[in-house]
């Protein structure tokens, strides 16, 4: 993904292949560790690149984290050494509130639910824009 024009990018691959590695062979715990760890610098790594090359083409030289991501100490670290030196400065909540933006998405609907008194009726999408929903 390093050499992927443009700012998308996904985990999915390198995941399943780690964890498919580790399931599917005998490795001791520090070898099961170390792809742990080589997992997670490639996808710090692709985070910071990302990011990088998202405030280069925007010139905001403000970057926030949001999300479980935002817990990951090392993603922190080398998110504020490159922000340092380019100038820019990057903003996190506590990491206690770094949570699961599925969590989140969950309680937005809960809310939706308490505050309606409409049919709730509605098909399914993968995809679905925000601009799409009604205001309550």
């Amino acid at each position: 993904m390093m050499d992927r024009p443009g700012l998308d990018f996904s985990f999915s691959g390198l995941k399943t292949f780690a964890l498919t590695t580790v399931q599917k062979n005998t490795l001791d715990q520090k070898t099961v560790s170390d792809i742990a760890w080589a997992f997670q610098d490639a996808a710090v790594d692709t985070l910071v690149k990302k990011c990088k090359r998202a405030i280069e083409q925007t010139n905001i030289p403000r970057l926030v984290v949001a999300g479980g991501v935002g817990a990951n100490i090392a993603l922190r670290e080398r998110l504020k050494a490159m922000m340092e030196k380019s100038g820019g400065k990057v903003f996190y909540p506590k990491i206690e509130l770094c949570t699961d933006n599925g969590a989140m998405i969950a309680y937005a609907g809960c809310q939706r639910l308490h505050q309606s008194t409409r049919d709730l009726g509605f098909s399914v999408k993968a995809r679905w824009s925000i601009e799409e929903l009604p205001a309550l």
